[in-house]
């Protein structure tokens, strides 16, 4: 969904020719995965974080077009809300201290950014859903002013055939709705990139589904939407729910919906782009004059371009994605697992955890996988996102253990051994892992931070709840720019 969407409308002819085209795409990928050499030599991991726009009281920018005017570098592009920007960090190797250029380069974009962001008014912040957000900002008028957004939500509202429905409980509940597909632009994500084969694609995908729920307890960053204490990670469900094309029919019928944990785990990058195309119907049937199989014999690399704009239409928290990169192939897990934030430190650390974590149990003699079901680590999954730092999950051998000492006792090392094998510095590794370590003895993230901190801010406010939100928020900004982990926040 990053690439320019020029065609507006679509007909019936339409539909059935992208249908025939994303097959024809998906045949010669599974050609390609038997003959083609993918690039995984020195495979590379890259980063990007979508960050959300204030103004000075701490409520929602709609300015990203004028932020980016000011910023005027190229690695900031818009998003799907006019409260949101992205930054696209470049690829790096881990080894020769791989994370401490990420981490630099990370910090000084973004104090640049907010600097001249400021200047008209904006100021940046890493948090998984802004919690000032109202529903005067959850209206078509927020989206950004890019023709592909307005298509994408006329797309999904067309295929419901009604409102989207917003309903979660926590504690304190929510239920509203919304004429446009707005509230996804709520949620903002860091997404975590890893190359590999096509030969170890599985066990890096089904590595990060397994640890999706660790991941999401430790780093849980999104208590607050639309002024309701909701989950530890509220965007889980919101996002699921503002992009669900699905009537309460189809959800009877088990229909499955577009931001998905999946179902099984897999035996090779092809059973996600087929299960893609069998599952899903198009949102953007557009259509490219590349000949996929011409291209092929003809000795050049295709695009896919109907099969990877498809793969940008569902949402898997893990996905799979296929890119050509000066005429060479390659393949990537993306985890969009994680909230933006708190600090460009703890993102780092969050990275290191990951990175390191998935290498280990991807290259472990007995995967993980053959000892857990898919549907004990989706269970996870929803746990984390409800309870963040003080959720029980089950890993094998273990049964219900609280996520952070089972990250202390038996992941952290595994982590480490990870980090060693991608050829990171002790360093780096003890000096970010040190961060995730402190993060679980502590017991406190980013989620909850905000919320013990909204709870004193709201009595000292006269239970005046957008006051205390207002200034918790204007507080967890100025930690952010201190760049200490949130652990250290008092």
């Amino acid at each position: 969904m990053g690439e320019e969407v020029a065609q507006q409308e679509f007909t019936r002819e339409d539909r059935t020719r992208y249908r025939e085209k994303v097959r024809r795409c998906l045949d010669v990928f599974a050609r390609m995965l038997r003959e083609s050499r993918f690039d995984a030599d020195a495979p590379m991991t890259g980063l990007e974080i979508e960050i959300n726009l204030v103004d000075d009281l701490g409520d929602p920018a709609l300015k990203n077009h004028e932020a980016l005017e000011a910023i005027a570098d190229p690695d900031f592009q818009t998003e799907l809300g006019q409260f949101n920007l992205e930054i696209n960090v470049h690829p790096k190797q881990l080894r020769d201290r791989g994370f401490t250029e990420f981490e630099d380069g990370g910090r000084a974009s973004h104090n640049d950014a907010e600097t001249k962001a400021a200047r008209v008014g904006a100021h940046l912040v890493m948090i998984g859903i802004l919690p000032t957000l109202s529903a005067g900002h959850m209206s078509p008028a927020s989206l950004t002013a890019n023709p592909r957004y307005q298509l994408l939500s006329d797309q999904i509202l067309a295929a419901r055939g009604e409102d989207i429905v917003i309903d979660i409980a926590g504690p304190e509940h929510l239920r509203t709705t919304a004429d446009s597909i707005v509230p996804e632009a709520a949620c903002t994500s860091t997404q975590l990139h890893i190359q590999v084969s096509p030969e170890d694609f599985p066990a890096y995908w089904n590595a990060s589904q397994a640890i999706a729920g660790v991941q999401l307890a430790l780093g849980a960053n999104s208590p607050f939407l639309l002024g309701r204490a909701l989950w530890q990670e509220t965007r889980v469900p919101l996002f699921e729910q503002a992009t669900d094309t699905r009537s309460e029919e189809l959800k009877a019928q088990g229909v499955r919906p577009r931001v998905w944990f999946g179902e099984r785990w897999i035996n090779s990058i092809f059973d996600l782009f087929e299960e893609n195309v069998r599952y899903f119907p198009a949102l953007l049937p557009v259509i490219e004059d590349e000949d996929p199989l011409d291209e092929l014999e003809s000795g050049r690399t295709p695009s896919l371009a109907e099969l990877r704009l498809h793969n940008g239409t569902i949402y898997r928290w893990n996905r799979p994605v296929y890119d050509v990169v000066e005429g060479v192939p390659h393949l990537r897990v993306e985890n969009r697992v994680l909230p933006a934030g708190p600090t460009v430190a703890d993102t780092m650390a969050n990275a290191a955890f990951y990175f390191g974590l998935v290498r280990a149990l991807a290259e472990h003699e007995r995967p993980l996988w053959s000892q857990m079901s898919f549907s004990a680590a989706e269970e996870n999954f929803q746990v984390a996102a409800r309870q963040g730092i003080e959720a029980k999950l089950y890993w094998p051998g273990l049964g219900q253990v609280p996520a952070t000492e089972l990250v202390v006792r038996r992941l952290l090392p595994m982590a480490r051994a990870g980090l060693d094998s991608w050829g990171v510095t002790p360093e780096e590794s003890e000096r970010l892992l040190g961060i995730i370590e402190q993060r679980c003895i502590v017991g406190q993230n980013g989620a909850s931070w905000f919320a013990a901190r909204f709870a004193t801010r709201v009595t000292e406010n006269d239970g005046d709840r957008l006051a205390a939100l207002r200034s918790t928020l204007n507080e967890y900004r100025e930690h952010m720019h201190t760049n200490d982990p949130v652990h250290t926040w008092e």
